[in-house]
Parts: C-alpha cells; structure tokens; sequence
C-alpha cells in the first residue's frame, strides 16, 4: 500500500481512506455483514484510515467500525487510525437542525465517541461544520486541550474557507482539512488548498466520485430509495443529471482507452493532484473496494490529463454539490 502523510504534523496513513458513512446511513439500505467485510478488506488491503461521524446513522456508524476492528486481524487492528467528525444536531426523524461547537459541547461528543469506538484515543478529530455561533478558535482549543489529555492525536478541520483555516492553524497543529474534492468539485483549488499548503496542512478528499455520479454505475433511469439523500442533492436531479452524466460519458472513454474503469480514473485524478491529498472513498461492498484500490495502478501523464480536462472542465458540474440548506452551512463556500 502506498503511502501519504497528512500535512507537516499529522500521521502518516494509505493513499486511500475509506470512508464509512454509506454503510450506516444516507445512501439507503446497507448490508451490515457486507459492510464489516468490506472494513475487514480495506485493512487486509492495507488501508489505515477509517473516516466517520458521531451523527453517522446517530452512532450507529461508529460502533459499526467497532464491531468491524474487533474482529478484524490484530495486526490490521492496530494500524487502524479513525478520523471523527462531530458537532451535527439531528432529530429523531434523522433531519439537521445545526451544528455545536461549545468546549463543553466537543468534549461531551467525543466522550461518546471515545465509548462507541470502544478505544482510548481518536487519532483525528473535527467539527463537521463549523457552529456559526461560536469562534473557531474555541472550538479547535477545546480539541487541543483533548490533544493535551491524550484523548485525541491530531486535530483536523472539514469543509472550512481559506480565512477560517488560518485562524485555527493560529491556536493549534492543523493536521488536515477533509473536504469535497473532485473532478466536478474543484473549488478548493482557488484559495483553501493553496492555503492548506502554505500552512502544511494536508487534504482529506471525500466525494472523490461526487457520490457516485462519476463513477460510471450510475444510469438516468435509477431510481432512488426514498432514505437515499441524493435524491434531493441539485446535480442528480432532472437536465442537472443528464448534463452531468454527459461528461461521465466523456471521462468513459478515456478510461476506456486505458483499460481501466471510470471510477478508477476518477480516483486517480484526485490522486495525481498532489502527496498531500488523501481521497476517502465510499465504498459500501467488497467489490466497489477493490475496484478503487485499483486507482492505485493508474498512472495519468500529461496527455491524460490534458484529456480528462478537456471531456470535464473545471466548473462543468450542473448543480450545486448539496441543497441550498446545506450549502449554507459551508464555511467553505463563503
């Protein structure tokens, strides 16, 4: 497995992460055997880094992982890093209603967090969103103080604009940012990543395959479970969706004259973006796994990626990657 290293101060972990939160929610239905056999593939595979959320199926995400690690060989065990996010208010119904990010509030989830996981540290901690009502620098100094009680190894940062980012690397090591990058979601690339590198700060990507819209398994035609969450994201809807999988056609015959699948080229294009990006994927089955791992073996020249920017401009994605009620949480897109 090759490795990457997340930022100046975080810790080293695979190339690829997998991230979880398919298996326990938002995507419809998961297999639970299938899922803690595709965590058990991953660590056999050699991936370390194991991402999820406290608000993830409202736990159920997290002692998932437990389950999975307890399990799972004792020597892929003990290489495993899990990376949580926290800070989302949910309802019982499974809707948002905000994020907290009080001291009090972040050491009270991670406590949670630290039970579910049945360990004693969380390798790497962050706010989902940041809570509007509290200052950045508070919420990074309460996880410090975690860092400094041995709770937690390294604090990370999700989906936050290049001015937030300055100001939390101001009051503690930063090992990470997580954030949506992909083919279609390149706005990182203006100001957050330059600012990220500057800082030696590393990037976790998720949505390296948009959720599935470039991965090239998705149809026109598919219809969505009614607990699926894309079935009210902006790009999988109506001409939004039609335009889009028009350049998933596009990025397919690339892949095609490569020999390898669209998905895999998807992932290898995240890859080639630099050492210090990490993409999570998604995979819910052993078989969407493997086919990622094989990203791994995509080498892109020049050419290639000359070609994919051509069939998938930057900015070419119909749609904003989350429902307008979503988007104004981004700190990102602010």
């Amino acid at each position: 497995m090759q490795t990457r290293t997340l930022g100046t101060t975080g810790p080293q972990t695979s190339a690829l992460g997998l991230g979880c939160m398919g298996m326990s929610a938002l995507y419809g239905d998961s297999d639970r055997a299938e899922s803690i056999a595709t965590i058990h593939a991953a660590l056999e595979a050699g991936i370390t880094l194991l991402d999820t959320g406290d608000f993830y199926g409202m736990g159920h995400n997290e002692l998932l992982i437990n389950e999975a690690l307890r399990t799972a060989a004792a020597a892929a065990r003990e290489k495993a890093l899990t990376s949580v996010k926290f800070g989302a208010l949910r309802t019982v119904e499974g809707g948002f209603t905000g994020y907290d990010g009080r001291p009090n509030a972040v050491k009270n989830f991670a406590a949670y967090s630290l039970q579910r996981l049945g360990t004693d540290h969380i390798d790497i901690y962050r706010i989902a969103r940041v809570d509007p009502g509290v200052p950045i620098e508070e919420t990074v100094g309460a996880i410090a103080e975690l860092v400094e009680a041995g709770h937690v190894r390294h604090i990370g940062l999700s989906e936050v604009g290049a001015e937030t980012l300055r100001r939390a690397a101001a009051v503690a090591p930063i090992s990470d940012l997580q954030i949506e990058y992909s083919l279609i979601s390149r706005g990182i690339e203006d100001a957050i990543l330059p600012t990220a590198r500057e800082l030696g700060i590393g990037i976790t990507a998720y949505g390296v395959l948009s959720r599935g819209l470039i991965s090239g398994h998705f149809s026109r035609d598919r219809k969505l479970a009614a607990n699926d969450f894309r079935g009210m994201s902006p790009r999988f809807q109506g001409e939004n969706l039609d335009r889009n999988l028009d350049l998933v056609d596009a990025l397919g015959k690339i892949a095609e004259q490569k020999g390898v699948s669209v998905a895999q080229t998807a992932i290898a294009w995240v890859l080639s973006r630099g050492e210090d990006i990490v993409p999570l994927v998604g995979a819910r089955r052993r078989d969407r796994l493997a086919e990622a791992l094989g990203a791994l073996d995509v080498t892109l020249d020049g050419d290639d990626l000359a070609a994919i920017e051509r069939a998938v401009p930057a900015g070419a994605a119909a749609g904003d990657r989350y429902p307008a009620e979503q988007m104004a949480h981004l700190d990102s897109e602010h």
